[in-house]
């Protein structure tokens, strides 16, 4: 079993799967570092469908990115969340980890949207906008994989969004 860091600092344990749920065996090493929000309104989740001039042009996925030296992962997230969609979000509650294949830890995080009629998403990094009910996202061409197991791990019970 390894350990991460925590936003707060504290250690985490992650342990390596069997293949499924967005986790290989052995855990690949740490290359890079991610923030993802889980906003909900209503029964949908926001959602974006990436510009073309960005990694995995086209894809559907939850909305975030890469955490910066010395920035927390609540910090990342109200960055990247303000620099794709302009807006101004309050990270709730750490609720998941994962880490991809290619060596991508991801912190999963549930947020608020201080005002969720002020999206307006920036157009180099961002194609479109929605909100999609948790069911409608596996039939989504091209959701990323991460975002896929995350589903998975919702489903089976290993993540709650409630506060």
């Amino acid at each position: 079993m390894q350990q991460t860091p925590h936003d707060d600092g504290e250690e985490l344990r992650r342990e390596a799967g069997d293949g499924e749920g967005g986790f290989i065996d052995p855990l690949p090493d740490i290359v890079r570092r991610g923030a993802v929000a889980i906003i909900v309104r209503d029964g949908r989740c926001l959602m974006i469908r990436r510009a073309e001039g960005v990694v995995a042009p086209g894809a559907y996925c939850f909305p975030g990115g890469g955490i910066e030296d010395g920035e927390t992962e609540r910090e990342a997230l109200c960055r990247e969340l303000r620099e794709e969609l302009n807006v101004v979000v309050e990270p709730v509650r750490r609720v998941w980890e994962s880490v991809t294949p290619w060596g991508v830890h991801l912190a999963w995080w549930t947020a608020r949207l201080a005002d969720p009629t002020s999206i307006r998403p920036a157009p180099e990094e961002v194609a479109d906008v929605f909100w999609q009910t948790w069911d409608a996202m596996r039939a989504l061409p091209g959701l990323l994989r991460s975002n896929v197991a995350f589903l998975d791990a919702l489903e089976r019970g290993d993540i709650v969004l409630g506060e």
